[in-house]
Order: structure tokens, then C-alpha cells, then sequence
């Protein structure tokens, strides 16, 4: 087995990659939530409880569960160069202007003894009142009433959308907003000097310093030869046809056509898999309003230009569309079935967002419930997990989870 392996959705799961909520969550305030692309304040927790079970679910079917803090410790670990070097970047990438307070900054992160714990602290924000003999000194230190050093980030609980694994490969985002930029620092050095995932033999298909934004989310791999795009808020047109060269020519992929699926460009419909994601082999979860304004395009190799994609709008209904390339009748079930009202709610508590253990066995938010009596009657296996907490950062099972290998499907 490769050291990654996603050639579906559904393969049954063999290893995944979680983060578990930080200290990051409490350094949340009212003033700045929507600065930090959150409507809520998590109580940490119970958050981290729910979390817990979370990855109880997979452990107790068999997966192995890896966790961001450790892979990143563990590049660290690899030498003092690449810990300097990580420091460094991390500073400049948290746009800390002062001269002076870098060199206090960079002092304060050296100064922690633990691998571990300075990523950790690098992932909750630096507070100026943890920085020794922190003064006022610049202009924004008088005139700016904000609390931190370096900004928190609190979405990294949804590990889906720093990288994505494809085939055997990996693409790492171009974040859509500035808030969460920093967040593919950590994806960039487990594949660039973790003693096992810095393997040359992975290839990737994307970097994080490319100009136009994709995010994770709007990557899901339907089969070794079919994959499926989001143009969404947060993934731009260019980054998937830049992607789809990437996959074509650059890597050499099996991929024959990648789907693009134009969604709209709303907060309520992030990413693609907050709308649509895979339950079995033949059956899709989905958000009922999705259905008749969601547009598809087909993109390929051009046969005449080496180098070059041919795009073509799809017509036909969206389970029409994933029938003909999946090559089998597929059932689309609503999230909160015909209900508007249950419809809306279920969505934005991420009811159709599920990942999948094996084929027709999925994690979903137990509050959901309507969408998850209807997954039963529908023979899908359905494992639940609470969510009065984590649902609040605007993400599901599948945000919340990056699988690094699955079996190939039969």
C-alpha cells in the first residue's frame, strides 16, 4: 500500500488524519468572529469531548488516526535548521511588521521545549501579554486594541481543506482568505520533511503559493478515473483547471475527466462536500435545493493541443450526470428530505456532510436527524456523533477529516 492512497470516497478507511480543537477555540471573542470566518464561540470542552468520540468512531472500526500536532512535531524534529526555518516563516507569514517584536516573538516560540507544544502555540495565537517584556512601540500597538501577536486559527479542526490526498498524491491549498492562510504551513512541511510523508515518491499535483485559491473541500475523489471539483466561494475556476493540468500531463494521472460543479458562492454552500457528499456506491447525499441549480462541466486532456484542457458544459440532471461516469444508477438522497424548512436546517448543521468508513457505513452529526433516518431507510449503516459544539465552526465529519489511505474499491 502507498504511503497515501484515496481513489474514492468510499474505500473502506484505513488511516485519516484529525486535529483535535486547541486552545486555538478559546482565543475566539465576539469582537472577532467574523475576522475568523466563525458565527459562534465553541465551548472547548465539550468540544474536544465531541471530538473525542469523533475519533473513538474510527478507532473502534479499525482506522488508524493520526493527528496534525504530532506529523508537525515530528518534522520539526527532523533537525534545528528546519525548526528555524519553520519559526521564521511562521512569523513572516503572520505579517508581524516590528523588527523589534519578531526577534521577541522568535526568542518567546525558541524558547519552548517541546516540539509539540510550539506548534501548538503557534496554532492558538501568540497573545502580547505572553510575550516578555511585551511594550507598546508602534503606531498599531497604540492605536489597535487587539490582543494578539499572531492570530489563532480555529478552523484547523477541519482538516480537510490545508490539503487534500488524491490517488496517491497530494495538493496542497491556496487558502481563499487571509485568515486561514498559515494553516497549509503545516501541510507543507509534513510533505517537506516528515521522515515518513516528506517521501519524494508522492506526488503534488498543487502548492500553497500558487496565485488562485482551492481549498480542500471542494476536492472529492468519486473513482480512480472520475474526479469531482467545487467552483465554490473559497476554489476558484483557474485553480481547478490548473489542477487538472497538474493531474493530465504534469503527473501523468488515470484521471480521463474531472467534473466541475459550479455551486453558489455563499457562505450556507462553503464547498462542494457541504452539499454532496457519497454514501455508498450508488448513492449520494445531497442538498435538496442543489439539484436544480448546481452546473456541471466536464473537462479533458485536449486530444489535438498537448498541454491543453478541453472544457464542455453538461446537460442533465445531477444524478444523470454522476450516473453515465460512474457507470451505475445513482440515488440521490435529500438532506432533510422534502421538508424546506428541515432542508435548511439540517444543511447548515452540515447534514449532508458524512465521511464514509466503507461503502454504505458513514459518520454523521447525530442532531441531524431526519437526514439520518432517511440514510437508514435507504441501507446505509449510520454511525452518530455529538455536535452541540463542533457543528458551530460550520463543518461536518467530512470537513473535520483528511483520509490518507483507503482500499481500492473491488
Amino acid at each position: 500500500m502507498n504511503l497515501l492512497n484515496v481513489t474514492s470516497e468510499i474505500g473502506e478507511l484505513k488511516k485519516v488524519l484529525l486535529h483535535r480543537p486547541g486552545r486555538e477555540i478559546e482565543n475566539l471573542t465576539p469582537k472577532f468572529l467574523a475576522e475568523l470566518l466563525f458565527d459562534d464561540i465553541p465551548w472547548l470542552d465539550l468540544a474536544q469531548k465531541e471530538h473525542d468520540a469523533f475519533a473513538k468512531v474510527f478507532k473502534d472500526n479499525g482506522v488508524e488516526v493520526l493527528y496534525l500536532t504530532d506529523l508537525v512535531a515530528e518534522s520539526l524534529a527532523v533537525s534545528k535548521e528546519i525548526k528555524l526555518q519553520f519559526i521564521e516563516q511562521f512569523i513572516e507569514e503572520s505579517l508581524v511588521t516590528s523588527d523589534t517584536l519578531k526577534e521577541k516573538l522568535a526568542e518567546y516560540l525558541l524558547s519552548i521545549p517541546s516540539n509539540k507544544e510550539l506548534v501548538s502555540r503557534t496554532m492558538a495565537g501568540v497573545k502580547k501579554i505572553e510575550i516578555p517584556n511585551f511594550e507598546k512601540r508602534t503606531l498599531s500597538d497604540y492605536i489597535r486594541d487587539y490582543p494578539f501577536v499572531t492570530d489563532p486559527m480555529p478552523n484547523l479542526y477541519f482538516t480537510r481543506d490545508p490539503f487534500a490526498v488524491i490517488n496517491g498524491g497530494v495538493a496542497i491549498s491556496k487558502m481563499f482568505s487571509q485568515t486561514r492562510s498559515r494553516e497549509t504551513i503545516y501541510g507543507e512541511y509534513i510533505f517537506k520533511y516528515h521522515p515518513i510523508y516528506s517521501d519524494k515518491s508522492i506526488p503534488k499535483y498543487y502548492d500553497r503559493n500558487m496565485l488562485s485559491a482551492i481549498e480542500g473541500g471542494d476536492v472529492l475523489v468519486l473513482s480512480e478515473k472520475v474526479l469531482a471539483l467545487g467552483v465554490s466561494q473559497r476554489t476558484h475556476p483557474a485553480s481547478i483547471e490548473k489542477l487538472a493540468k497538474s493531474l493530465f500531463y504534469d503527473n501523468k494521472t488515470n484521471y480521463e475527466v474531472i467534473l466541475a460543479f459550479d455551486i453558489p458562492k455563499i457562505r450556507s454552500f462553503m464547498h462542494l462536500d457541504t452539499v454532496f457528499t457519497q454514501v455508498d456506491y450508488d448513492k449520494f447525499l445531497i442538498h435538496h435545493d442543489v439539484q436544480t441549480i448546481i452546473k456541471a462541466y466536464e473537462i479533458r486532456r485536449n486530444p489535438l493541443l498537448k498541454g491543453k484542457l478541453t472544457v464542455l458544459p453538461v446537460e442533465g440532471k445531477l444524478d444523470e450526470i454522476l450516473s453515465k461516469h460512474l457507470g451505475m444508477k445513482v440515488t440521490l438522497i435529500p438532506c432533510g428530505g422534502e421538508d424546506s424548512i428541515a432542508a435548511a436546517r439540517e444543511q447548515w448543521n452540515d447534514g449532508a456532510n458524512t465521511i464514509a468508513l466503507r461503502p454504505g457505513e458513514v459518520i454523521v452529526y447525530e442532531r441531524n436527524h431526519i437526514t439520518n433516518n432517511l440514510l437508514q431507510e435507504h441501507g446505509i449503516k449510520v454511525h452518530t456523533i455529538p455536535s452541540s459544539e463542533l457543528s458551530r465552526g460550520r463543518g461536518g465529519p467530512r470537513c473535520m477529516s483528511m483520509p490518507f489511505v483507503r482500499g481500492n474499491l473491488k
